[in-house]
């Protein structure tokens, strides 16, 4: 379609300039004989978005699309600038999960293209010399590293729907890499973080060093850096497809990489060869209201927490003649993230190798009956018991609890394109700058930090307990809500760590049942009821309003600054697509010409 639209616009300008008799008529039957582009489904009037956490990278999925690509190529386009220019955040060499409307078809797909323990990997895969290893003991690892996602779920997404040109999605980021980027203030105070430095290897390693602190220094706000090893290495994706990276030089060095000094890891080749993208339904939930709230099924815990949360929310709202002060709203809030959590904490893992009841937690059974088992504010947070609930054998005892963290080191993308197809993908290296280890102008993950480090719990095995081929517990919630029409509704996601579920969730109550705009919720104050203890930023308006409610109310209250959620969020209105960016980052939402 590319090289028949350049051959349409150099015919129509060479025209008027040659004087031929026969010319007019010569480029009259080349423009005739070139199939038109085609038109897409004109029943679809609304435009087409693109919400991420950098300007350049949303340039370049409107360039994608521009050119015939739909939302998955521009996904593709804006992912690999992502990678590039927040490498903190996300890249090459970490995973995502996708989750893909397909309008014409109204099917909803999820490609799962998290990372995956190698095949040597045990329960006690995190336990050296008797012991299990500290957080940052293991992050800095090799043993943290997992088989990259990113690449093979470029390629398998695309082939599976995309409508653009497969080595047109690299272009602009190679451009960029090449001619180089400006780098923003993010990537700047993510270098220049004492705190940070204190504890990852970045400044140590003589490849990330060279790269990220020249002269000794963190790349300064508006230093323009090239990355021609980032060019050569999506070059050689853009014309071999994925074998350039899960085979060959790459493949090796990412080994090589992995398993080096300190505490290197077990990957193989074969892991790299063998790796494969899980295509899943997407798990969805409908709420009295009519939304249908869909997002991936485990090991991400989109699918189970948002539409727990949301069911939990709406069983606990008060009856229409019940009047109820605001506070009472903020009040279930935290209660739906609280029971929500628990289960989550207990429940979710990599549902290919061990038992998630996932249908059992979104039963609306089951919802309305834990929403009666709100904790108290002062309470300690448990997990339901949805086989009691249901009237099937007791499942709490299946497994020891898990409190795994997950970091925040993490992107997210919305998009809707000219057909009304939709994507929210959350993509990501786990921690802050990955594992610290590069190759080939990428960083490597930390994504099996991910997993519970300890195999066991008060003598019970624990679900998220590595293994071999086995993927980590995952946060990540990439949304898509449909109205009571099923038509899309909403697009939304965010990066932030165990946090990720409680941002998600805000977007969702803002939009869905406070009637704001997609930024307006994006900018409410985050409240994270994770546990016993609630954060809340107060560095936002309404914030420090909000702790004082809570801690009145008798929760125990954690106040928190600098909140990381990177929510991108779109809304189908009835006069076009309104999109909505975090301030806490630098990302925006602009929509196609």
């Amino acid at each position: 379609m590319l090289m028949a639209i350049s051959g349409l616009a150099l015919a129509a300008c060479a025209a008027p300039d040659d004087t031929r008799p026969d010319a007019q008529t010569e480029a009259q039957k080349a423009a005739d004989s070139v199939e038109a582009p085609a038109l897409g489904d004109l029943s679809w009037t609304k435009g087409a978005m693109v919400a991420a956490a950098n300007p350049a990278a949303v340039e370049a999925g409107l360039e994608v699309m521009r050119n015939g690509g739909n939302a998955i190529d521009a996904a593709i386009a804006v992912h690999a600038v992502l990678g590039l220019v927040e490498p903190e955040s996300s890249g090459l060499g970490g995973g995502a999960f996708m989750v893909y409307y397909d309008r014409a078809k109204d099917e909803i797909t999820v490609f799962d293209g998290r990372e995956v323990a190698p095949a040597a990997a045990t329960p006690d895969y995190f336990v050296k010399d008797g012991k299990v290893m500290g957080f940052i003991e293991a992050w800095q690892s090799g043993h943290s590293v997992g088989v990259p996602g990113q690449v093979a779920l470029y390629k398998t997404a695309h082939d599976a729907a995309g409508t653009g040109d497969w080595a047109a999605n690299f272009a602009p980021a190679i451009r960029l890499a090449e001619n180089g980027f400006k780098v923003g203030e993010k990537l700047h105070e993510a270098l220049a973080s004492e705190r940070l430095r204190a504890v990852i290897n970045l400044d140590d390693n003589p490849v990330t060093s060279a790269y990220f602190y020249p002269d000794g220094e963190p790349l300064p706000v508006g230093y323009v850096r090239t990355n021609p090893d980032y060019a050569a290495t999506l070059k050689a994706i853009a014309a071999e497809g994925p074998s350039a990276f899960y085979k060959g030089e790459i493949a090796e060095s990412i080994v090589a990489a992995t398993n080096a000094a300190p505490d290197g890891g077990m990957m193989t080749l074969e892991d790299l060869s063998n790796y494969t993208v899980k295509v899943r339904p997407a798990l969805c939930g409908t709420l009295p209201t009519g939304y249908r709230i869909c997002s991936a099924p485990p090991p991400s815990s989109g699918g189970i927490a948002q539409n727990e949360i949301m069911g939990l929310y709406d069983a606990m709202k008060p009856a229409d003649n019940v009047r109820v002060t605001e506070d009472y709203f903020l009040k279930i809030f935290v209660d739906a993230q609280r029971l929500a959590y628990a289960d989550r904490d207990y429940y979710v893992a990599d549902a290919d190798k061990v038992t998630v009841p996932s249908d059992d937690l979104i039963n609306p059974v089951y919802i309305r009956e834990r929403a009666k088992q709100a904790f108290a504010p002062d309470g300690h947070a448990t997990p339901g018991d949805p086989g009691v609930i249901l009237g099937r054998s007791p499942m709490i005892g299946m497994w020891g609890q898990d409190q795994t963290e997950h970091a925040p080191g993490t992107t997210h993308v919305s998009i809707i394109d000219t057909d009304g197809n939709a994507v929210s993908m959350t993509a990501t290296v786990e921690s802050a700058f990955g594992s610290s280890r590069m190759t080939h102008g990428f960083l490597l993950n930390n994504q099996l930090t991910d997993f519970s480090r300890a195999p066991t719990a008060g003598g019970l095995p624990v679900a998220n307990a590595p293994g071999s081929g086995k993927r980590p517990r995952s946060s990540m919630s990439p949304t898509l809500v449909f109205d009571e029409a099923g038509d899309l509704f909403m697009v939304t996601g965010s990066p932030g760590g165990n946090s990720i579920i409680a941002y998600v969730a805000k977007t969702l109550v803002g939009v869905l049942e406070t009637g704001l705009t997609a930024q307006e919720a994006i900018n409410l104050p985050n409240i994270i009821a994770r546990g016993d203890t609630v954060a809340v930023e107060i560095d936002r308006e309404g914030g420090p309003e909000a702790a004082e409610a809570l801690r009145t109310m008798g929760y125990s209250v954690e106040e928190r600054t600098g909140e990381i959620s990177g929510l991108h969020v779109i809304v189908v209105r009835d006069d076009g697509l309104e999109g909505g960016a975090d301030p806490r980052r630098e990302g925006v939402a602009k929509a196609l010409e």
